[in-house]
């Protein structure tokens, strides 16, 4: 396959590159700076700016654009930051897309999608969306793709968990506090905690492309739901620490602000139905699994 990329350096996007390549398919990259390499071609989606050549003879798009979530305290502006960074390159490409006759589309979001009034409920694809400022940007997110679906383009929307990678995301910022037994629950510890392992969310994206039959939201998350509790002890056995500490809501609240209650005191306990009934087999189908082949050791998989 001939596979467009927007968003192909970030943690996701690195992978997923050496991943098609690994298996033979040819990686177009969009980038915002000048085009500097022979699969890379510029696109501006805020002046709805691209390179009509990237997509000549494409058999899928995948866009992966979106500002990180926690890269700061949110306030208005940055508010408005994470939905700029996500809607309006999702209007464009789908546009393009439909444009192109590019048969599929495979466009990120997020399985925050549900909210974080679940509680001990499972949601899966056919589960509503939910309320918070979370849940409204994926809402609105996956809407943008709409050009490319009313077009007839098949039109995947990746609803992704938090991915599990030592070059980057939470695990990055959590390592390095529970090397130093400093690690622990946050809140009360009930809340769950949606993961995948990076190898996992390269692989379903990767499966996803080549399935026909996939279309719509997808849950992009581990098959085993954990606690942010049972998270918190998984990460300390895989790194061979104490997990002894608890981090109070209110301390979170005050340190973090909104996010704290959007995306880390709650949390959907979601499950991959979609990707199951595919017949896609996770290779990290457990937390302990997951954590193992990440952050730990042969024998740390329990």
């Amino acid at each position: 396959m001939k596979v467009v990329i927007a968003g192909s350096s970030g943690l996701i996007g690195t992978a997923l590159v050496a991943a098609l390549r690994r298996d033979g398919h040819e990686v177009a990259r969009l980038v915002r700076r000048r085009a500097a390499g022979p699969d890379e071609y510029t696109w501006d989606p805020v002046r709805a700016d691209l390179d009509e050549r990237a997509l000549r003879g494409a058999d899928a798009v995948v866009n992966l654009c979106g500002a990180t979530i926690g890269r700061r305290r949110w306030n208005g502006s940055f508010k408005q930051e994470l939905r700029d960074s996500r809607i309006t390159p999702t209007d464009v490409l789908a546009s393009a897309v439909a444009a192109a006759d590019v048969p599929t589309l495979l466009n990120a979001s997020g399985v925050h999608i549900y909210g974080g009034a679940t509680g001990d409920r499972v949601v899966d694809e056919t589960s509503p969306a939910g309320a918070g400022f979370l849940a409204t940007l994926c809402r609105d997110w996956e809407a943008a793709s709409r050009p490319a679906a009313d077009a007839g383009v098949r039109t995947v929307l990746l609803r992704s968990a938090i991915v599990l990678s030592r070059r980057g995301g939470m695990l990055n910022t959590l390592q390095p506090l529970y090397s130093l037994g400093l690690g622990g629950r946050l809140g009360n510890g009930r809340q769950y905690t949606p993961w995948i392992s990076l190898a996992d969310e390269v692989g379903a994206i990767v499966f996803t492309l080549g399935n026909d039959k996939l279309t719509g939201p997808i849950n992009v998350v581990g098959p085993a739901p954990v606690t942010n509790a049972e998270f918190s002890r998984a990460l300390g056995r895989s790194l061979h620490r104490p997990t002894p500490l608890v981090v109070p809501a209110f301390a979170l609240r005050a340190l973090l602000g909104e996010v704290a209650d959007e995306a880390i005191l709650h949390g959907p306990r979601a499950i991959p139905t979609a990707l199951e009934e595919a017949g896609y087999e996770f290779q990290h189908p457990t937390i302990g699994a997951a954590l193992a082949a990440t952050v730990g050791r042969p024998g740390d998989e329990r």
